[in-house]
């Protein structure tokens, strides 16, 4: 392992920011990611109008982000679902229009959508872009675009 990647295993980030997990936070971590991880959207908001580019701001609470390729136990990255389900759980998230992928920790994005009606869902995917075995996944709200 490279110096980078050791000292990136020694961090949870938490609302894009990096923070040192302690051996009491990371069994905190284990405990509220077992009992009650949650992914939400913060914004925008479900039946909300908006215009494109639209800001979409994600929420996470119980668990840690992490970057793709970062194998750090109780951590993810976020996949934002637009317009479309849940993938099977068996197999590794699209990368795609109707999926995005947020592998480098980011807690927002800012997307182009056509007129019209859209649903958004995030998705938290492990260091390999795969489901959690217990999936963290949030609420599917539906915006209008303008």
């Amino acid at each position: 392992m490279n110096k980078v990647m050791a000292i990136l295993a020694l961090f949870i980030f938490v609302n894009g920011h990096a923070v040192f997990a302690s051996d009491h936070e990371q069994a905190h971590a284990t405990a509220t990611m077992k009992n009650n991880a949650e992914v939400y959207i913060i914004s925008p908001k479900n039946g909300e109008t908006v215009t494109s580019p639209v800001t979409v701001i994600f929420g996470l609470k119980g668990m840690g982000i992490a970057p793709a390729g970062v194998d750090k136990e109780h951590t993810g990255h976020h996949h934002l679902l637009i317009d479309t389900d849940i993938p099977p759980a068996a197999q590794a998230i699209p990368s795609d229009a109707h999926h995005h992928h947020f592998g480098k920790g980011q807690t927002e994005a800012v997307i182009e959508l056509l007129p019209g009606e859209h649903t958004l869902q995030l998705l938290i995917g492990d260091h390999s872009h795969m489901q959690h075995a217990e999936p963290i996944v949030s609420e599917k709200i539906t915006i209008t675009v303008q």
